[in-house]
This record gives C-alpha cells, sequence and structure tokens, in this order.
C-alpha cells in the first residue's frame, strides 16, 4: 500500500529548529519536530503508528512550478518547506 501524506489541521505555521549531528555514523541525521508541528499532524502522536517521509528537491523554480501544477490539479497534500541553513558561529 502507497504511504498517505499527512495533512495538517489547522494554519500555516513557520518554525525553528536544529539538525543533530550523529557521531556513531557521522552525518547531520536527526531534526527534531517541535511542538507545534506536532500538534498540527496530531496523526505523530499514534506510538504504534509507522511513518515515512518523501523528499523532493528541484534545482530550477521551473520544476518546482510544475511539481505544485500536479500536486494541485491532483488535490493531493501541500508539501512542508525545509531549508537547510547553516548557522553563523
Amino acid at each position: 500500500m502507497e504511504a498517505q501524506p499527512l495533512r495538517p489541521q489547522r494554519n500555516a505555521i513557520e518554525i525553528k529548529g536544529k539538525l543533530t549531528y550523529s557521531e556513531g555514523i557521522r552525518a547531520w541525521n536527526s531534526i527534531r519536530f517541535k511542538k507545534e508541528l506536532i500538534n498540527e499532524f496530531s496523526q505523530l502522536k499514534e506510538k504504534r503508528s509507522a511513518f515515512s517521509y518523501k523528499l523532493a528537491f528541484y534545482q530550477e523554480y521551473k520544476e518546482l512550478e510544475k511539481a505544485i501544477g500536479r500536486l494541485k490539479r491532483n488535490n493531493e497534500a501541500l508539501p512542508i518547506l525545509l531549508f537547510l541553513c547553516k548557522e553563523k558561529n
């Protein structure tokens, strides 16, 4: 069965958080979701459920616009925009 995207419950939100570096596998591999995001996607509170993710990266705005057009035509869930940022020291 294909994974179903989760849909937000309420309004648009903007959250800033941190990536965590894992010494064991030597990679920036963990993102901790803040309470505001968990509240928006209440399904994430289901401890016995399994969740996955789908990541799409487009190198040009035209490609992104086409993908958004497909999502809109098929009435799919809006994507979450995730910006990777390097913090100033």
